[in-house]
């Protein structure tokens, strides 16, 4: 840990799982949309732990396992008592020759959907084995957007027994939608939810019924993709919001948010890293990164200070939900 201040620490639910406030996304580290030096991917995992950061999410549909080979190999040696490791289950991975989906780097693999009790273990012990370690402490049901009857009958039970083993410290969900998502939450226990990109500065949607619902059943919230793919770290013509390029009125408002940082001193990056961080359901602010500096940035920009007349300006100017919490 280098001078800077130690990174607050929260517990998942009801377990003893325990989280940093900001979390390492290791999905870019496997080559998405472009290739990435092995040893800068070990720099950026190196760069997040020396700033602090003790929770570090992964998968195996990232790059087909690359992600976690990579993640398992930057940790190994750390003392495994001291960060807790997510990864997910929903997909295995199967031989596959050439390109595959966003990856940048083929491996000869490729990772499909299979949410049966049978493939949620295949791709437990596949991410130990991946990862270098004998367990994890979160275990997300991934995208089961359009399984949600056989994520629950296979991979909810299987995570379920690994944890009453002892072998998984905390069960969730990690998705995109907030409709699925809380519909899964409201039909099963769960401990923890991953959700990206719909709770930032563009996209208070979870506010509607995810959120609440989270408060209600004491399940806590890892905020993903607060910079919604990009727009919200520089909104210039071009940049993409949720994986596309964003529409005229996308940027218009991520720059008129902007703009509002702008005059009270403060970058859009640091606004956007804190505001989710506010909600009293989230435990964790999770940033995904592919280099060492992008990793120093999003510290930075997590501890930069910034005046409370900022956040009433946004929603005086109607570009934040009045009801969204801020930070005090």
């Amino acid at each position: 840990m280098d001078d800077r201040q130690a990174l607050p620490t929260r517990t998942l639910g009801g377990t003893d799982v325990t989280v940093t406030a900001v979390g390492l996304g290791c999905a870019p580290l496997a080559g998405l949309f472009a290739p990435v030096d092995p040893l800068v991917a070990a720099a950026t995992v190196d760069a997040a732990w020396n700033g602090g950061v003790r929770h570090f999410d992964t998968a195996p549909h990232y790059g087909a396992g690359l992600s976690e080979e990579r993640l398992g190999s930057a940790l190994a040696g750390r003392p495994r008592e001291a960060f807790a490791l997510s990864t997910k289950m929903g997909r295995v991975l199967v031989d596959h020759e050439g390109p595959w989906d966003i990856w940048g780097e083929p491996n000869g693999k490729a990772a499909v959907f299979d949410f049966s009790y049978r493939g949620a273990h295949e791709a437990y012990q596949g991410s130990l084995e991946r990862l270098g370690t004998d367990r994890v402490e979160i275990g997300l049901i991934h995208d089961a957007d359009d399984h949600r009857d056989e994520a629950l009958a296979g991979t909810h039970r299987a995570l379920t027994e690994l944890k009453a083993a002892g072998r998984i410290g905390a069960v969730g969900v990690g998705m995109n939608s907030t409709g699925a998502a809380a519909d899964l939450l409201s039909r099963a226990e769960f401990d923890v939810a991953l959700i990206a990109g719909r709770y930032t500065l563009l996209d208070q949607s979870a506010l509607d019924r995810l959120y609440p619902l989270c408060v209600e059943r004491g399940v806590s919230v890892i905020a993903a993709g607060v910079f919604n793919s990009g727009i919200l770290a520089d909104p210039k013509p071009g940049a993409h919001f949720n994986y596309a390029e964003a529409d005229r009125g996308l940027l218009e408002r991520a720059q008129a948010i902007s703009a509002v940082c702008e005059r009270h001193g403060t970058p859009l990056r640091a606004a956007a890293l804190q505001f989710p961080a506010a909600h009293p359901a989230v435990a964790s602010v999770l940033v995904g990164a592919r280099t060492p500096a992008e990793v120093d940035d999003a510290l930075a920009m997590y501890a930069h200070p910034i005046p409370g007349a900022l956040w009433h300006d946004l929603k005086r100017a109607g570009l934040l939900a009045e009801e969204a919490p801020v930070p005090s």
